[in-house]
C-alpha cells in the first residue's frame, strides 16, 4: 500500500449522496410538501401526514389531513400535476398530464388529535413520540459537513442550467457521490466524484460527462477536484429512461440525503409530508437550529444535539449535547443555557421558527440544511439570530 493510501484515525475518506428534484423520491417528496403548504396557506393549524408513491404514469396519493374543505382532493390532484411539470417530467413513461393520479387522503384519526391538540389547560402535545437530531461542524461557511454540501450543490447547479435552458440534453433525474479527504479531521480534496444523470436519446456516455464536468469542478473549491480516473459519470453507460417510469418514488425514502449525508446521527422519522405539529420534522429543523447557533457563537467547532418527545406531551423528554471533544464550554451548563433561549415544545419551535407559513415544497429536494434564510420563515432554522442570547446565557 502506497503512503498517500494509510489513513489515520484523523486522515481518512467520507463519502455522502445527494438526488435531485426529479428522482423518484424526491418526485415524491414535492408532491407531499406542496399538498401540507396548500393546507398550511389556508390554516396554519391544519394537520397533515400525506404519503406519495409514484411509478410509471402512476401517481398514489394516501395519508390524513385535518383542514379546510377549500383544498379538495380534485385540488390535491391538481397540485401533484403541477409538480411533476415543474420539475420537467413530459416522458411517454412519466408525463404530468397523462399521469393517473389517485387519492386516497382521509381525515386524521380523533384519537390523534385529542392527543395533540391544545385545550384548557393543555398545550399543543408532540404530533407523535420519537427521537430527533441536529448538527452542525466547521467544514463549509454553512456550518454542513462537506460532502453532502457539495453533493447538493452540484446537483442544484445541473438543474439550475437545465430549467434556464441551457442544458436541453439533461433530464429531470440525477444522483451525485462525493467522497472526499480529510486530514487532520478537515476535509482537503475530492478522492472521487459520481455522477448520474438522466440525458436525451442523441448523447453518449463521453457527451455527457463533459456537460457535467464544469458544473462538477466550479462547485468545489479550487484544487479538490478529483483525478481523471476517478470522475465517474453514468457508469453504467446509458440513462435516458428515468424518474418514477425506470424506478418506483416513495415519499420519506431519502431521509440521509435530506439531512448530513451520513455524518452525524439521524432520529428515525423523515420530514416530508408533515405539518410542524410532527416532531419528526420542526423538532430536527428545531436541534439544528440550536446546533448551528452553538458552533456559530464559537461554543464549539462540531455540535449534535439530540432531543425526544412523546406523543401528546408538550416538552422534551430530554435534551441531549455533544460537542465531541471541541466545546470550550461545559456541556451540562450548555444544556441548561439552550433550553433558556429556545422553548422546544412544539408551539414554542412553531413560532419561534415561523413553522406555519407555507415553506415547505422548497425545502423537498437539495437538503432541509444549509440552505440559505428566506424573508417568509423559509429555512428559518438556518438562521444564526440565538449567538448573542447563547453567550449571554453561559455568561
Amino acid at each position: 500500500m502506497s503512503e498517500e493510501n494509510i489513513l489515520t484515525s484523523s486522515s481518512y475518506l467520507f463519502t455522502s449522496e445527494s438526488v435531485s428534484e426529479g428522482h423518484p423520491d424526491k418526485v415524491c417528496d414535492r408532491i407531499s410538501d406542496a399538498i401540507v403548504d396548500a393546507f398550511m396557506s389556508e390554516d396554519p393549524n391544519s394537520r397533515c401526514g400525506v404519503e406519495t408513491l409514484a411509478t410509471t404514469n402512476q401517481i398514489v396519493l394516501a395519508g390524513e389531513v385535518r383542514g379546510p374543505a377549500s383544498v379538495t382532493r380534485d385540488r390535491m390532484v391538481e397540485l401533484a400535476r403541477n409538480c411533476v411539470h415543474e420539475i420537467g417530467y413530459e416522458q411517454d413513461g412519466f408525463h404530468w398530464e397523462r399521469a393517473n393520479i389517485k387519492n386516497f387522503i382521509h381525515e386524521q384519526s380523533t384519537d390523534i388529535a385529542q392527543g395533540v391538540d391544545a385545550s384548557g389547560n393543555k398545550d399543543e402535545g408532540a404530533g407523535d413520540q420519537g427521537m430527533m437530531f441536529g448538527f452542525a461542524c466547521r467544514e463549509t461557511d454553512e456550518l454542513m459537513p462537506a460532502p453532502i454540501y457539495y453533493s447538493h450543490k452540484i446537483l442544484q447547479a445541473m438543474a439550475k442550467a437545465r430549467h434556464a435552458g441551457n442544458e436541453p440534453k439533461l433530464g429531470p433525474d440525477s444522483k451525485s457521490q462525493v467522497t472526499l479527504q480529510y486530514e487532520n479531521g478537515k476535509p482537503v480534496r475530492a478522492t472521487c466524484v459520481v455522477v448520474s444523470t438522466q440525458h436525451s436519446e442523441d448523447i453518449d456516455q463521453d457527451e455527457v460527462r463533459e456537460i457535467v464536468r464544469p458544473y462538477v469542478v466550479d462547485t468545489l473549491p479550487d484544487g479538490w477536484m478529483c483525478d481523471e480516473k476517478h470522475f465517474y459519470v453514468n457508469p453504467t453507460g446509458r440513462f435516458v429512461i428515468g424518474g418514477p417510469d425506470s424506478d418506483c418514488g416513495l415519499t420519506g425514502r431519502k431521509i440521509i440525503v435530506d439531512t448530513y449525508g451520513g455524518a452525524a446521527l439521524h432520529g428515525g422519522g423523515a420530514f416530508s409530508g408533515k405539518d410542524p405539529s410532527k416532531v419528526d420534522r420542526s423538532g430536527a429543523y428545531a436541534a439544528r437550529y440550536l446546533a448551528k447557533n452553538v458552533v456559530g457563537a464559537g461554543l464549539a467547532d462540531r455540535c449534535g444535539i439530540q432531543v425526544a418527545y412523546a406523543i401528546g406531551v408538550a416538552q422534551p423528554l430530554a435534551v441531549y449535547v455533544d460537542t465531541y471533544g471541541t466545546g470550550n464550554v461545559d456541556q451540562a451548563k450548555l444544556e441548561t443555557a439552550l433550553a433558556e433561549v429556545m422553548d422546544l415544545s412544539p408551539r414554542g419551535i412553531r413560532e419561534q421558527l415561523e413553522l406555519d407559513n407555507a415553506i415547505y415544497e422548497r425545502t423537498a429536494a437539495y437538503g432541509h440544511f444549509g440552505r440559505p434564510p428566506e424573508p417568509d420563515g423559509g429555512f428559518s432554522w438556518e438562521r444564526l439570530d440565538l449567538v448573542d442570547s447563547l453567550k449571554a446565557a453561559l455568561a
